[in-house]
Order: structure tokens, then sequence, then C-alpha cells
């Protein structure tokens, strides 16, 4: 998820600190959640499409603001990009369901739980 780069990377304030490293934690994850989708869509039998201009182009996530530096703005942006890459993901889980694809609705689920708990995580900073 670029838009937690986008926040980690330009993040200022007093919880720099402790926002920074949730940031980090939230990239890496992402990370791990895009290798997971990858690897099953290629063993599915397609082939995974892993550009920047790719994801941009099938993204559904509304663009990450590029002026803000303040805590509670990354916060927020941030919370808003992670609720929707969520309800995103549960479509995915429903879908894969309806197509009696067990292995890939688990695999969004676990993807699904992994992006709730970081919702949890920015959501408390905002109070």
């Amino acid at each position: 998820m670029h838009q937690a780069r986008q926040a980690h990377w330009n993040l200022k304030g007093p919880s720099f600190i402790a926002l920074h490293k949730l940031f980090d934690e939230i990239v890496d994850a992402a990370g791990e959640f895009m290798d997971l989708i990858a690897e099953r869509i290629v063993q599915l039998g397609a082939a995974a499409e892993g550009t920047i201009q790719a994801a941009a182009k099938h993204s559904t996530l509304k663009e990450y603001p590029l002026g803000v530096s303040a805590e509670h703005d990354h916060v927020e942006a941030l919370s808003s990009a992670l609720a929707a890459y969520g309800k995103g993901i549960r479509r995915a889980i429903d879908e894969r369901d309806r197509l009696g694809d067990k292995d890939t609705a688990d695999l969004f689920t676990e993807i699904s739980r992994g992006t709730d708990k970081h919702l949890w995580f920015v959501e408390a900073h905002l109070g």
C-alpha cells in the first residue's frame, strides 16, 4: 500500500517515531499481501501484473493527498485508505466464495484480518 509509504516519508509531529514505525509495519505487511496475491494469481495460471503502472491503472483507492505532513492528516488519509482496501478485500472474499475458490477466499481472509488490525492501530491515533 503506497499510501502508507507516502505517509511514512512525509510525516511530521510529536508522535513521529511511533507513527513512522507503525506506517513502516503497514508498508511491510502490504508487501507481504501483494506477494501472496501475486503468487496465487500465478498458481491459478495467469500472469501477475506487478508494475507501478498496472497497479495505478487497476487501483480503486483514492489518490493519496501529496501535500500533507501533519500527523493527524496522514492518520486520517491512511485510515480512509485502509478502510477502503479492507472493504475491497472483503468483496473479493465473497466473490471467491461464490466461485467455489475456498483457497483464494482464505488467502483474502488472512489479508482482511491483517488490514483490519492495521486500521485499528491507525484509528487509535485519531483519539
